[in-house]
């Protein structure tokens, strides 16, 4: 999938180094190479990546598959990347991948108001928070349900 300068592929092994580079400048408690291994691994995920024309990673989302339903639980961008439309592609090829009439859910800051607006688009809700989950400041996460499409699904970029 092309998005003007980047295309979305799914995400390999090669791709961590620089993954990893991404992952700590994102956010103050990253994941380790090891998560990131581990859900590589599984067959059953949904892991991508957004590389520029030069194939370098811009951005990447892992999203894995937990009975029914699908849990997105790492979408990140190149920090001074974002708000290019990186994020939105990769949601929208991973629900196109796992599925347009599936379950999906993840966690989100409760400050982090940027994404929670991208989530909604995509049709996801509110369903409570979980206290103190973040582990660097204590703050709450926001939990968010998509349960079913949406006619905003992949809106507008």
């Amino acid at each position: 999938m092309s998005q003007g300068a980047f295309t979305v592929r799914p995400l390999a092994y090669g791709d961590l180094p620089q993954v990893m580079s991404i992952e700590r400048r994102a956010f103050s408690t990253p994941w380790s190479l090891a998560m990131f291994v581990l859900e590589i691994s599984k067959p059953s995920g949904v892991c991508l990546a957004a590389t520029d024309a030069l194939d370098r990673v811009v951005g990447y989302l892992i999203c894995a598959r937990y009975d029914t339903v699908w849990h997105l639980m790492n979408i990140a961008t190149e920090p001074d990347l974002r708000r290019h439309g990186i994020a939105r592609t990769l949601l929208t090829e991973m629900i196109w991948r796992a599925g347009t009439e599936s379950e999906y859910t993840l966690e989100v800051r409760t400050s982090n108001a940027a994404a929670i607006a991208l989530y909604q688009q995509f049709g996801f809700r509110s369903a409570g928070t979980r206290p103190r989950y973040y582990r660097d400041n204590g703050e709450d996460a926001m939990i968010m349900w998509r349960t079913a499409p949406t006619a905003t699904t992949g809106a507008a970029g």
